[in-house]
């Protein structure tokens, strides 16, 4: 397989007298499979007609069936799609298509109204998918079609603040969906629920397995998951039998108690990682769904999804962790210390990723691709390698386990953040001179420090400053604590001395709760 369209199209020849539902949106409106080509096919046929060659498409839709067929209708035309969503702050879509300069964006009516600024060609979906498919271009297009040819740019948190496009391939998304196909068991009866933002590369698991398979995917409404009793009876209505969500997502499930107010009872796998999961929290999962499969997964988005996968068989003790397992088939994973050897069983090491999985790397951004993307010390030959940032060691059995982050960025509510990005933010704010965030882990929060502006006085009130941020940050991101001081903490070196922050605002917590 060269193209990820082949999904769709064997899906849609295995149902030529069916007329089977795909994908289902928050609000209930739906596109079946051939609906679903039909429209993609539509909107390649009109993205044909813009001669803009081989560039990066924005789509910046709400999310909801006709953004998975925009989707495809920009792989029709052999071009990559950059997916952006309408709850996305303005301030991060604007860094966003500053770094892109999208000569096309592709909106929907809600968008179209709150989009930052437009591109060459701004089109509306709704006005382009019942286009006149042009099936000699559409058919010359994929003739030229190889399967390193990129399929989409996910921005992730960066390193200065400014997010980085993390490129996947057709070929490396194949890869992946067709390992985790196995591993999930999909089957046509397979009914998904899907937790993430369709701008994230976490929504691969129900988007391409429900092609691949001609499964079904419900796109479960944000909204549902303030309250996790309907988010439950949900389920429980649309026979949704299969979730992959972060496990944060399913830690509030379990610690509000609805698992004990309304049995999931349609459920058969559960699918979980991108953070640790509470044990407790996954014990109480395990003791209501006793006959559910439980699987936990690791990787990051510049292995393309997933690498590592586990599927537990029991409950596990207050003290003990769950592993993240093995890698998928064609994936390999080594582990490296500080000399680049392969440290000892027990020990740790940075987990580093090798195989079809891998990124060609970060968009307009050779310097960072090649910090991380590097030879492989144990070969004699080229061979690349992702370098993760994350330390994990092997147990007994072989098995891998994840441990911590090396570095600044951090892992909260099943994002990957680097720091820097809420400093960029908070330090755009008009009276804030200077801003600093740190993670505390132990109790999994965000706190920034910030000094006012030279000559603002006390500065911009911590309210007002917190109010900027929500609209400019997505929520994971957001503060917990927000303080002002008036200088920040300085290393010998001049730098600004985060572990003293973090030494402080622990002493502080301890403080509080004595």
């Amino acid at each position: 397989m060269i193209n990820v369209l082949e999904y769709l199209e064997k899906t849609l020849e295995r149902m030529r007298d069916i007329d089977k539902t795909a994908f289902t949106g928050g609000d209930g409106d739906s596109l079946s499979f051939k609906e679903l080509s039909a429209h993609s096919r539509a909107c390649g046929s009109y993205l044909v007609g813009l001669n803009i060659g081989k560039q990066p498409v924005v789509v910046f839709m709400q999310k909801n069936p006709s953004m998975i067929a925009a989707f495809l209708g920009v792989v029709y035309i052999g071009n990559y799609n950059i997916p952006q969503d309408a709850e996305m702050p303005a301030f991060r879509i604007r860094l966003i298509l500053e770094a892109v300069k999208p000569k096309v964006i592709i909106c929907d009516d809600v968008t179209a109204e709150i989009l930052p600024e437009p591109a060459l060609y701004t089109i509306n979906f709704n006005e382009i998918n019942n286009h006149p498919v042009d099936e000699a271009a559409l058919s010359g297009i994929r003739k030229s079609a190889i399967d390193t040819d990129p399929l989409y740019i996910v921005f992730t948190s960066g390193s200065t603040g400014v997010p980085k496009g993390v490129v996947a391939t057709h070929r490396s998304v194949i890869d992946y969906i067709d390992n985790l196909s196995e591993v999930l068991r999909v089957t046509p009866d397979t009914i998904f629920g899907n937790q993430s933002p369709l701008y994230l590369d976490a929504c691969l698991k129900e988007v391409y397995t429900t092609l691949k398979h001609g499964s079904s995917a419900y796109l479960i409404p944000q909204s549902l998951f303030m309250f996790p009793v309907k988010l439950i009876e949900y389920i429980n209505e649309n026979n949704i039998n299969t979730i992959c969500w972060v496990a944060s997502a399913l830690s509030m499930v379990a610690g509000l108690g609805a698992l004990k107010a309304v049995l999931p009872e349609t459920l058969h796998t559960i699918v979980f990682g991108s953070e640790v999961f509470p044990i407790k929290h996954y014990n109480l999962w395990r003791e209501t769904l006793p006959e559910a499969r439980f699987i936990h997964l690791y990787g990051p988005t510049e292995a393309t999804g997933m690498s590592c996968f586990y599927e537990t068989t029991r409950s596990y003790g207050p003290d003990e962790s769950i592993p993240i397992g093995f890698p998928f088939p064609n994936t390999d994973i080594i582990l490296l210390d500080d000399t680049g050897s392969i440290p000892e069983d027990g020990l740790p090491g940075e987990i580093c990723i090798r195989g079809t999985c891998l990124s060609p790397g970060y968009f307009g951004d050779a310097e960072k691709t090649k910090d991380v993307f590097v030879q492989n010390p144990l070969s004699v030959f080229p061979d690349l390698i992702y370098r993760t940032g994350d330390l994990g060691r092997r147990g007994k059995d072989g098995e891998l386990y994840y441990i911590s982050r090396r570095d600044h960025q951090i892992k909260h509510m099943g994002h990957r953040i680097e720091l820097a990005e809420i400093e960029l933010a908070a330090n755009s704010c008009e009276d804030v001179g200077l801003a600093c965030a740190i993670f505390e882990d132990k109790s999994s929060r965000i706190v920034l420090y910030y000094i006012a502006k030279a000559g603002q006085g006390d500065g911009s009130p911590i309210s007002s400053l917190r109010a900027y941020l929500k609209k400019n940050l997505p929520r994971y991101m957001l503060p917990h604590s927000i303080y002002s001081l008036d200088e920040l903490p300085r290393t010998p070196g001049g730098k600004i001395d985060r572990t003293g922050l973090l030494a402080d605002y622990r002493a502080h917590i301890n403080k509080e709760q004595k």
